[in-house]
């Protein structure tokens, strides 16, 4: 039987695979810099020049986090239909007009409300969605697609940060937000509309199905409505444990090092490692990855980001390795998400499902700045990095039960 993606890939024979990924990967940096990480920079001067706390600030992107989550299942449905350009296209939109609201925004309630419209535009253009976009391009062959988007994503902090801290020093917060703005529409929607081939519409509904021979692995024999329901759900916990783990120490990450008496400046020094060691597992994950099924890597991500919580707990002065552990831990995570469910179930339904699998990870990512918060606040930064260590022993049993229903995962494939 064909692959669903045939279609699609005839239609973008005309765009080769580079200029597509390059397509995405710089529209992800842009999405991910203007967004996700833009508060990193700006919540300092955003609440010096307003007088608003830090917290209702910060909030901005917890709200963001929860409008996506919601926007994820219609993202999905519409990927699935139309294909990813209007969708991504229309992330750009969003993301302008939510960037312009925030420049313009006089008071908490109209700060809030462009975060929302900011929030959409993430749902339709983060991760997931290039994800899905790929899915339905090239159905199982889009292993190797997926993992190259995420070495452009492993740069975008490292691109926007300065970034944006230029646009402050020039233009104050306000211009910075205008700035990125008119980045979203003159660079990033011109790449989508016109470098991201037209997909012919489909009006059938495909759900998750037994996955095709993925490069790299066997088929997984998902042979009962029950155990593909199974699957389904320990996927979904990995998925979110690692997001709500990553995204605490991400965000306190600095309190936890100057809590143990180091310097600002030095805990700065120690966070820059892990986004090289992201992009250098992802490195390495794009080298073998022909080599091994994907749930090998999801192993491979949560064990890495354990043994680096472990050696944070530990005490020993050796925080260097332990952030080395945890960045490529969370490296191999991004990719992870995006190939696993595509060689578990294949590639139809496949943006539809990226769009379920993302609920919960961004509730919970929306949730955790304020979790982590409670935690210190409660017990202290050492108890709390004790209870994310717990959590990820909990997200490796989920993942190593997730390889036992999946026994022909570990065995010798020959390699397309």
């Amino acid at each position: 039987m064909s692959s669903p993606a045939i279609g699609t890939q005839a239609i973008g024979a005309a765009r080769s695979r580079p200029v597509i990924i390059t397509a995405l990967g710089l529209g992800q940096i842009l999405a991910w810099g203007s967004s996700y990480y833009l508060l990193a920079v700006l919540a300092g001067p955003i609440a010096a020049d307003t007088g608003w706390t830090l917290p209702w600030v910060v909030g901005g992107i917890s709200l963001g986090l929860l409008a996506a989550a919601i926007a994820s299942p219609w993202v999905g449905r519409a990927i699935e239909q139309r294909g990813g350009r209007p969708v991504l296209a229309a992330s750009s939109v969003l993301l302008a007009v939510g960037l312009l609201g925030l420049a313009l925004a006089q008071s908490i309630p109209a700060y809030l409300g462009a975060w929302i419209v900011i929030g959409i535009g993430m749902g339709a253009g983060l991760y997931d969605p290039a994800f899905g976009t790929l899915g339905r391009l090239y159905g199982t062959s889009a292993r190797s697609a997926i993992t190259m988007l995420t070495l452009f994503g492993g740069f975008a902090s490292t691109a926007c940060w300065p970034l944006s801290a230029l646009f402050v020093s020039c233009l104050g917060w306000r211009g910075a937000c205008l700035a990125y703005a008119g980045l979203h529409l003159v660079v990033a929607l011109p790449l989508y509309w016109f470098l991201l081939p037209k997909e012919r519409q489909r009006t059938e509904r495909a759900g998750p199905k037994a996955a095709a021979p993925v490069q790299g692995g066997a088929a997984v024999p998902i042979a009962d409505v029950r155990t593909r329901r199974l699957v389904l759900g320990f996927l979904t916990v990995g998925i979110t444990l690692s997001a709500m783990i990553s995204t605490v120490l991400s965000v306190h990450l600095l309190t936890v090092l100057q809590g143990r008496g180091i310097a600002l400046a030095s805990a700065v020094a120690f966070g820059t490692l892990v986004g090289p060691c992201q992009v250098g597992a992802r490195l390495i994950e794009a080298a073998i990855a022909r080599y091994h099924h994907p749930i090998w890597t999801k192993i491979a991500s949560a064990a890495l980001v354990a043994a680096g919580l472990a050696t944070l707990c530990s005490g020993q002065p050796i925080i260097a390795v332990a952030l080395v552990f945890y960045g490529a831990g969370i490296g191999l995570e991004s990719i992870a998400r995006g190939t696993l469910p595509l060689a578990l179930f294949g590639s139809a339904g496949y943006a539809t499902l990226m769009g379920r699998l993302a609920i919960p990870s961004l509730i919970a990512q929306a949730a955790s700045p304020s979790i982590g918060a409670f935690l210190i606040d409660g017990i202290g930064s050492e108890a709390m990095l004790r209870v994310l260590l717990a959590t990820a022993g909990v997200n490796m049993l989920v993942v190593l039960t997730l390889l036992a229903l999946l026994p022909r995962a570990s065995s010798p494939t020959s390699v397309a």
